[in-house]
């Protein structure tokens, strides 16, 4: 039999990624699920499982450690994820129940500090001593890493970028707060200023879009951006512009050498950082504004799965 392997698997609000994670960084046998959003923690659990069987039959090759990131608030040193907004996985001791279920060592972080881990290790960030990371997905994930070293925080909630407050009397947040940057910077966001589009605008390509009975959502938005439609341009650049000014209270706060940006949303590209960009550089504080670097993920969508895999590959001693 071949040397064994781990398996990075990536849990978001509404999918979920898994992958042979090799110490050269490629990923093989990937498995992509739709996450079963709204119901229980044991089926959610039991998807995982499979996914990862999936996985392990595809690669043929002994299992040695399995890492997850999960869009959990996660207590390291217990591996229990204390909060989750998307996903039923409250109080959940995670890296114990899944350990017992999988037969073999689990490692378990926040989905986006697995991802700014391996931006950091071999990414976007490589080389930096301080670089933060965000991840446009269902919400907004956010990974900080200082002196060269993730940070935690003293619960593990450090880098929740995506309930900043950046509008005061803004949409209503999942967290309960209003306001917040994922509400108005996320596949979501997007998705819902793009329904807005089409009801107020049928003649646009959102409207000519409803009418042809295609979902209107935010992955629609990239594409007619792409295509040059001018109101979906339009919604981009807004975005745009809302994610600078969350970018500006991350610069001004940690002073970083570079911001990361990942997840779904980021298919936009320049179209979206460009005006996040230019928000930065007309508001954010000197020196900081001056030396920070806001740049896609080197890994895309896989960033999160990558890192994971690390998790799993430090705890199996595997280089």
């Amino acid at each position: 039999m071949s040397a064994g392997c781990v398996i990075g698997v990536d849990l978001g609000g509404t999918k979920l990624l898994a992958g042979v994670v090799e110490p050269d960084l490629e990923v093989r046998h990937r498995v992509f699920r739709l996450a079963r959003e709204g119901r229980g923690s044991e089926e959610l659990l039991d998807q995982l499982v499979e996914a990862v069987q999936e996985v392990q039959v595809a690669a043929g090759r002994e299992l040695l450690a399995v890492g997850f990131g999960i869009p959990s608030l996660v207590d390291v040193q217990t591996g229990v994820a204390a909060t989750t907004v998307h996903l039923p996985l409250r109080d959940v001791a995670f890296r114990d129940v899944m350990a017992e279920r999988l037969g073999v060592p689990v490692a378990v972080d926040n989905d986006a500090n697995a991802a700014i881990a391996a931006e950091h290790r071999f990414g976007a960030a490589k080389g930096t001593q301080t670089a933060a990371l965000l991840t446009l997905g269902t919400g907004i994930g956010g990974g900080i890493v200082v002196d060269g070293s993730v940070v935690h925080g003293a619960n593990g909630g450090a880098g929740e970028w995506g309930h900043m407050v950046i509008e005061s009397d803004g949409p209503l947040c999942t967290c309960g707060n209003r306001g917040c940057m994922e509400m108005l910077v996320s596949g979501s966001a997007l998705g819902r200023a793009a329904r807005r589009a089409a009801e107020e605008l049928p003649d646009s390509g959102f409207g000519r879009a409803r009418s042809a009975g295609r979902e209107i959502t935010g992955a629609l938005a990239t594409e007619l951006a792409h295509d040059g439609d001018p109101v979906a341009r339009d919604v981009v650049a807004s975005m745009g512009r809302y994610l600078g000014i969350g970018l500006t209270n991350v610069v001004n706060v940690l002073n970083p050498e570079v911001i990361v940006v990942g997840g779904g949303v980021i298919a936009a590209g320049d179209m979206l950082l460009e005006p996040a960009r230019r928000v930065v550089a007309e508001r954010a504080l000197l020196p900081s504004r001056d030396r920070v670097r806001i740049v896609p993920t080197r890994y895309g969508d896989a960033s999160g799965m990558v890192g994971a895999g690390l998790l799993a590959m430090d705890l199996a001693g595997v280089s």
